[in-house]
């Protein structure tokens, strides 16, 4: 589900993680390539997926890799995705 379909667009990233928690979600995926400098991610209790592209078509042509990342996902752990450009 997305944080718009939950209701919770108005949250700022460490209270959507914050909820994300709460609601049990053990994945947190985002393009916000920022995250790690603006939030102090340490003790977390649930994994953190960072697309490094915000363009769909992009991520769409790399789900594969996606899916994989988040299918080894651990809790506690956070990963960036590299998105290539498609040739």
């Amino acid at each position: 589900m997305t944080a718009h379909e939950l209701g919770w667009s108005r949250l700022q990233n460490g209270e959507l993680i914050t909820a994300a928690e709460n609601a049990g979600y053990e994945i947190f995926v985002t393009t916000d390539k920022n995250l790690k400098y603006k939030q102090n991610l340490a003790g977390r209790r649930l994994s953190i997926i960072v697309l490094m592209t915000t363009s769909w078509p992009r991520i769409r042509a790399h789900l594969a890799a996606v899916v994989a990342t988040i299918e080894e996902a651990r809790l506690g752990n956070y990963q960036e995705v590299e998105v290539p450009r498609s040739s």
